[in-house]
């Protein structure tokens, strides 16, 4: 069987990387465990081959105050893991990761810059969303999105449109700007242009180091794991789709009245042309 993820593998999860090579041997174990038993520190210790002071220092930096409460949330969580059906260790690893990208997406959700961001965009008369590769369709989602409730938008994914229209923009456009990595040098160029001409500007990130920000009205930062932009098991622009998410609820808010009346002509619209099709 196999048990979805409670408060203790989550904290171990995100810490993984930073630990030494013995202290990711006890995260396995804890991580691939699913059976009650007895997790006194000495039987912990000679099971794993390791010092009890080993097992304190992992569980301080799993952000406990000792060994003792890990073992209480730990033993919490098996008594209440919901048994689900069986899966392979391959497909149990896909779901896990999204349901920690979700989670650590929720941690970093700010509500009242969301309402900011949703006041931005209702305020500026055309809004440009820039992004490549993986964020290029991020990008397109979001146009798809809101261009529905009547909001003025495109999605650019080529580069010298981007710079293009960084140099055209004024003080009564917005550009959004999405790079997982925050290294992409295509954004960053757009960003720093587009500040330059008097755009509003907001950038989507998950790199928390990005010199660009000085640029950027408001950053608003998801959550990322190790190689995800890589896109090597689950789509890179996961994270990002979820954030967008939570953004269109707090816009769709704001003068829901109208936004719906735009949405359901939208809709007619494209159902009149697939009748014309037909």
């Amino acid at each position: 069987m196999n048990y979805a993820d409670g408060e203790v593998k989550q904290k171990i999860r995100k810490v993984y990387d930073d630990l030494t090579p013995v202290e990711k041997s006890t995260a396995d174990f804890f991580l691939n465990n699913t059976k009650q038993m007895d997790f006194n520190s000495k039987n912990v210790s000679k099971l794993l081959y390791v010092s009890e002071a080993t097992l304190s220092r992992f569980a301080k930096k799993c952000g406990f105050k000792g060994y003792r409460e890990l073992i209480y949330v730990y033993l919490k969580d098996l008594a209440g893991s919901v048994k689900e059906k069986d899966i392979s260790t391959l497909s149990a690893k896909v779901r896990n990761t999204y349901l920690n990208l979700l989670e650590e997406s929720y941690e970093l959700l700010d509500e009242a810059q969301m309402k900011r961001l949703a006041n931005l965009v209702n305020k500026c008369h055309r809004v440009s969303v820039y992004g490549m590769g993986s964020s290029g369709f991020a990008a397109n989602e979001f146009k798809l999105r809101f261009m529905r409730t009547g909001l003025y938008v495109e999605a650019i994914t080529d580069s010298q449109i981007m710079q293009m229209n960084s140099a055209l923009v004024n003080e009564e456009n917005l550009v959004i700007a999405i790079s997982l990595s925050g290294k992409t040098k295509e954004i960053l160029t757009g960003i720093r242009l587009a500040k330059e001409n008097s755009a509003k500007v907001v950038l989507i990130t998950a790199n928390k180091n990005v010199k660009e920000k000085e640029y950027c009205d408001e950053v608003l930062y998801v959550s990322m794991m190790k190689n995800l932009d890589g896109g090597t098991m689950i789509s890179p622009q996961f994270p990002v789709l979820v954030m967008i998410d939570i953004f269109y609820t707090y816009y769709f808010e704001n003068d829901s009245y109208f936004k719906a009346k735009k949405h359901r002509e939208t809709l007619t619209a494209l159902h009149e042309i697939q009748r014309e099709q037909k």
